[in-house]
């Protein structure tokens, strides 16, 4: 019985996340209601309290489920022990690529974050959330570009914070330019040489290199 209860309360939640994708991507967030979602999901308002505490927590919920795949292939690449850490962040920079222009539900949930998430006063729980997720990320990135250093597959004196910000800002821009204007090029055909592009920024601009004086 408690298992059964469980599973309903699961497959309660789901159905809100699935309304929420829906009206997000068909109205925006700012003009979709918790009243709208629960109507959309054929449950109460009552129901979405009991899972999200307001509509950026919910916002942050469909967001989170796009991370896991990718997790495996993110910690590969941090770890000191992988041989080819920047051969694992090209992976995982391609397998983005691919997944927002093949997979509908990755698509529409970048779309909304992109182009229909507006941070109104109601939302700044949201948007402290996502500055939250863009530094950590920023951190995860630049330790997977010191292993790449260290492993001799970019310069020695590549600034690894001020890189990972470039190549964060590169990623982020690229989904940005492909989801507004999806027919100005393909994605998924071009997405190696695109990623390949942003790689050759670390390995060949100065402007990412440490003055000698920060150098160790």
């Amino acid at each position: 019985m408690v298992r059964r209860t469980k599973e309903e309360a699961q497959e309660t939640r789901n159905q809100i996340l699935e309304a929420a994708e829906q009206a997000f991507y068909e109205r925006g967030v700012a003009r979709t209601t918790l009243a709208d979602i629960a109507t959309l999901a054929g449950v109460t308002r009552g129901a979405i309290y009991w899972h999200f505490s307001n509509k950026a927590d919910l916002v942050q919920a469909m967001l989170d489920s796009l991370r896991e795949p990718l997790d495996e292939m993110a910690r590969a690449s941090e770890s000191a022990d992988e041989e080819d850490p920047l051969g694992c962040m090209r992976k995982l920079l391609i397998h983005l690529f691919h997944q927002v222009a093949l997979d509908p539900k990755t698509r529409r949930i970048n779309e909304i974050l992109f182009h229909k998430c507006e941070f109104t006063d109601e939302m700044c729980d949201l948007r402290q959330q996502r500055r939250t997720v863009s530094l950590d990320c920023n951190v995860r990135i630049a330790l997977a570009l010191r292993n790449a250093v260290n492993r001799g597959q970019l310069p020695e004196n590549l600034d690894t914070e001020r890189a990972a910000v470039s190549i964060h800002a590169y990623i982020d821009g690229m989904l940005y330019q492909w989801l507004l204007a999806p027919e100005s090029f393909e994605l998924h055909l071009e997405a190696e040489r695109w990623v390949d592009t942003g790689l050759e920024m670390l390995r060949l601009s100065p402007s990412l290199r440490l003055p000698d004086n920060m150098r160790n």
